[in-house]
């Protein structure tokens, strides 16, 4: 099953790289777009029960409701890592690292994937597959991709679920997430039918109901997205008073000797000792809040979910499954909240800033803009927007 899986999605792929002008299209009329969603379908070797899927397949109001209220990024670093790194999950992370130690065991060996790696996903997704959504995938997919919002996110997946009911991988009716992932891992269907792998041993890749499926296949699906077996992912540090803040940030990658010779420190303030890597030092909430030194493999977490947020929850939520103590949240200057970050993108916005969308979430592009204008403004430049960054703009 699992050859088969990746075969067709070469296939798969070679096909829609064949059609780039019909992927593009979206709104109109309902119909007569899933006519061309079908064509695409079909040129793709989708066939009877895939097609009929597709047929009966309708638009989801709920759906586009949720894609415009994703109110959970406006959470600090702290309210949202405290809250999603539950007793709960900590004590069933440990549990499945034990029930499925074999299994993961093979994961790490075949992919180099770290057994608190996967388990964190499967947690933060779904609580171990307790809770994996009630969508209707298929009409999540072709609303999203009908919508004009973001159909370059989503169109390419339709064709890639199509092919997995057509092949009776997951029935016509699955359901999932909101924004079309499916399983105990919340994989998008590309994944699902790119990086499926029997895990269990009986001949079908069951993401909803088997773990070892589960495992195997989030294993290779972050061995897929440039993971490096045996490094580290994110270091919890003490950072000084004072020190060049121009220079911190997660892509600013330097060796952990040039971080010490800064005054960066273990959080029991022993020094660093040098791995041969080189990291970023990433203050998710300025520089008198929790401080972590991130590393190459920190990425493949931007890889799964674009929210710095999320990431750097997730990979706390592994580093405290591999034995690592809560982080020290220290003591952040306050800083904006909703209506505050709002004026202040859309001040940043005037400045000729890029901050994407003025919706008051600290994103990649709004914290990059906040470095550069603290930097012009002679403030240290670590990305937290304060009242008095705002008050100078």
């Amino acid at each position: 099953m699992r050859l088969r899986l990746e075969i067709l999605a070469a296939l798969l792929l070679a096909a829609t790289a064949a059609t780039p002008a019909v992927a593009q299209q979206c709104g109109g009329d309902f119909e007569a777009w899933k006519q061309g969603v079908a064509a695409e379908a079909r040129n793709a070797g989708v066939g009877t029960a895939g097609l009929e899927a597709l047929e009966k397949a309708t638009a989801d109001k709920k759906v586009l409701a949720r894609d415009r209220a994703q109110g959970v990024f406006t959470q600090t670093f702290i309210e949202f890592s405290n809250r999603m790194i539950s007793a709960y999950r900590l004590k069933q992370g440990a549990a499945n690292l034990k029930k499925y130690a074999d299994v993961f065991a093979r994961a790490d060996q075949e992919f180099g994937v770290q057994p608190p790696i996967i388990a964190a996903f499967w947690a933060l997704e779904t609580d171990f597959g307790a809770v994996q959504g009630d969508f209707h995938t298929l009409n999540a997919l072709v609303t999203l991709s009908h919508d004009c919002r973001r159909p370059q996110l989503f169109r390419p997946q339709i064709t890639p679920l199509l092919t997995l009911i057509d092949r009776g991988v997951v029935p016509a009716d699955v359901t999932g997430a909101w924004a079309g992932e499916i399983g105990q891992t919340q994989m998008l269907p590309s994944d699902y039918l790119g990086r499926g792998v029997d895990g269990d041993g009986d001949g079908l890749v069951d993401l909803r109901s088997s773990a070892p499926d589960v495992i195997m296949t989030t294993a290779n699906k972050i061995m897929s997205r440039g993971w490096k077996r045996d490094q580290p992912w994110i270091e919890e540090v003490r950072v000084p008073d004072d020190m060049p803040w121009d220079q911190t940030g997660r892509t600013n990658r330097l060796p952990l000797t040039q971080w010490a010779q800064w005054g960066v420190t273990n959080p029991n303030s022993t020094p660093l000792v040098d791995n041969g890597l080189k990291a970023g030092l990433a203050l998710p909430m300025g520089r008198k809040g929790p401080a972590f030194l991130v590393y190459d493999n920190f990425d493949v977490y931007l890889e799964w979910n674009q929210s710095f947020t999320y990431a750097l929850t997730a990979a706390n939520l592994a580093a405290r499954l591999a034995g690592a103590p809560q982080f020290d949240p220290r003591n952040p200057e306050p800083g904006l909240n909703g209506d505050q970050m709002r004026a202040l993108q859309t001040k940043l916005e005037a400045k000729g800033h890029d901050v994407g969308t003025v919706d008051g979430i600290l994103g990649t592009n709004t914290r990059e803009a906040i470095r550069k204008e603290q930097m012009r403004l002679g403030l240290p430049v670590d990305g937290w927007p304060t009242p008095e960054l705002l008050a100078k703009l």
